[in-house]
């Protein structure tokens, strides 16, 4: 009984050691038991079946054997692929979002929903990007947190308080109906409306600028009119830039019309002029236009009126200021 009892403890703690993402080497485990090889080799044999049988409990969990380690490493239907995991990682650090601190944390979880095996080929891909990381200035404690307690007033409509940092520095307490939350270069965005005014006006505050929270005890609803659209913000501002709806049109003359149509998600070619595109797009605020002129001559404003001589007057400005 007592080796019978030995063996089951032993595999337990070779199956638990595999969950935690341990690479299982046959040799080093009958090095640290005291038994042979063949008794080993049997465990992971017996524990190997044992997943192959209870597949209604275990799922598609395997005990697979690696030959450039020359060990065992558990795999599972949930873990993430080394590909989706890279591809995550290398989003999470390009947009600069959170701090070096958050970053690293949820780096370090994530590497422990992957395959044991290929987590050092990871640590070394991200190292060099991880030892240069610069997260955006910001004046709260945490982006996170932040996010976390925001989305639950969303979502139970708690009417809040913020101390926020304005563009120009100045400390202001707004009192708000949180809608929604979205991502755009770089930042983190809450858009909300004041409960001071029943205008209605979306507002927008980047979540990382806001030093305080305050939860009131007040719910609020919001009319069916007045809901709510990020995804359809997300296509048609740049910059997050409030302002009123228009469409846009404007003469393509640059060489990838591909990277105008990616960066505005509501363009699209409407004409074709010899090698110059005729491109149509809906849009929010003035924000496109910051876009729009870093493409130089390349870009040319065609329709409404006021689109154009926003633009020509910014370009006239820009060479007034080169001139004077």
């Amino acid at each position: 009984m007592g080796s019978a009892g030995n063996k089951k403890s032993r595999m337990l703690e070779i199956f638990f050691r595999a969950m935690k993402g341990e690479n299982i080497s046959v040799k080093s485990l009958a090095d640290e038991y005291g038994v042979s090889v063949k008794s080993i080799s049997r465990d992971i044999g017996e524990i190997k079946n044992f997943l192959s049988d209870n597949r209604d409990l275990v799922g598609n969990t395997e005990l697979k054997y690696a030959s450039s380690s020359k060990s065992y490493y558990l795999e599972f239907d949930n873990f993430l692929l080394s590909k989706e995991l890279i591809s995550v990682i290398k989003m999470l650090i390009g947009c600069r979002a959170l701090n070096k601190m958050e970053l690293l944390d949820i780096v370090s979880k994530l590497k422990n929903f992957t395959s044991y095996h290929d987590r050092t080929m990871l640590d070394k891909i991200i190292a060099k990007e991880m030892y240069h990381y610069n997260e955006v200035n910001s004046d709260c404690k945490s982006v996170i947190d932040n996010i976390w307690q925001i989305t639950r007033c969303i979502y139970e409509k708690i009417e809040i308080s913020v101390s926020y940092y304005k563009i120009s520095r100045d400390l202001v307490e707004r009192r708000i109906r949180p809608v929604a939350i979205t991502f755009s270069d770089y930042y983190f965005y809450l858009i909300a409306y004041r409960c001071d005014v029943d205008d209605w006006k979306p507002l927008y505050y980047r979540v990382d600028r806001i030093a305080n929270i305050v939860e009131h005890r007040k719910h609020f609803e919001i009319d069916k009119e007045h809901d709510f659209d990020e995804g359809e913000l997300r296509q048609k501002i740049q910059f997050m830039f409030p302002g009123e709806y228009r469409k846009i049109r404007f003469e393509y003359t640059g060489v990838s019309v591909q990277a105008i149509l990616d960066k505005i998600p509501t363009a699209k070619v409407i004409d074709k002029v010899g090698d110059s595109k005729i491109i149509e797009a809906e849009t929010f605020g003035t924000g496109v236009n910051m876009f729009l002129l870093s493409q130089g001559t390349r870009i040319k404003a065609l329709y409404p009126p006021d689109f154009v001589t926003e633009m020509k007057n910014e370009i006239g400005s820009m060479y007034k200021m080169y001139n004077e």
